[in-house]
């Protein structure tokens, strides 16, 4: 089986160096807004809504390019076209009523990921597992919770809080991936080693 993976390893060599290169440096960054984040909440959810708000702008203006160069006719096109231009217009020229809008669909995806996990844990076979989900649906409930309570004072710094807080550890875990593949690729050089050993080791036995 580590042959396998040592054959694929060395075709996708490049793509592995090109990975573990911008892992690390993107890790350290997502950590720099990361920390930016959790000790000044409210600068990341102003650019968390600046964020979204143009990239809702940006969608809503190619879908109607879309739908105009691809049919006139379809209304639901243009229905799509024009909320989400007029929601990321809204959200940019009033940026408070932007807040606490995010601060509404983060509640929302909360309770329905809480939903989702406590249909998984209790409809889980495995019984030994199934406390990950149902920790999962707690936290997850527990945290739209936090959002509703307060909202939309709240809105502002919750959402750069928590947004700080995932880019950390999604930076935290880059990083990590980046130095698992050295391990994995100095691992893999000493099977190599190895394997060659005991094939010459072989052949000197057959002769």
């Amino acid at each position: 089986m580590w042959i396998n993976s040592t054959l694929k390893l060395n075709l996708d060599q490049d793509v592995v160096d090109t990975f573990k290169k911008y892992a690390k440096i993107g890790g350290f960054l997502f950590i720099i807004l990361g920390a930016i984040g959790i000790f000044f909440p409210t600068f990341m959810t102003l650019g968390t809504l600046i964020f979204v708000s143009y990239l809702m702008l940006f969608a809503g203006i190619s879908s109607a390019t879309l739908t105009w160069m691809s049919n006139r006719g379809d209304w639901a096109g243009w229905l799509k076209s024009l909320l989400l231009i007029a929601v990321a217009l809204y959200m940019i020229f009033y940026p408070m009523d932007g807040v606490a809008t995010l601060g509404l669909l983060f509640s929302f995806y909360f309770f329905m990921d809480a939903f989702g996990s406590f249909g998984l844990g209790f409809s889980a076979q495995d019984t030994k597992h199934k406390w990950v989900w149902i920790f999962n649906a707690v936290t997850s409930f527990v945290l739209g919770v936090i959002f509703l309570i307060g909202w939309p004072f709240t809105s502002l710094w919750l959402i750069g809080f928590f947004v700080g807080i995932s880019l950390f550890f999604d930076g935290i875990a880059l990083i990590v991936g980046g130095y698992a593949i050295d391990d994995l690729e100095e691992d893999t050089r000493e099977k190599d080693a190895i394997h060659n050993v005991e094939e010459n080791t072989t052949k000197k036995d057959k002769e």
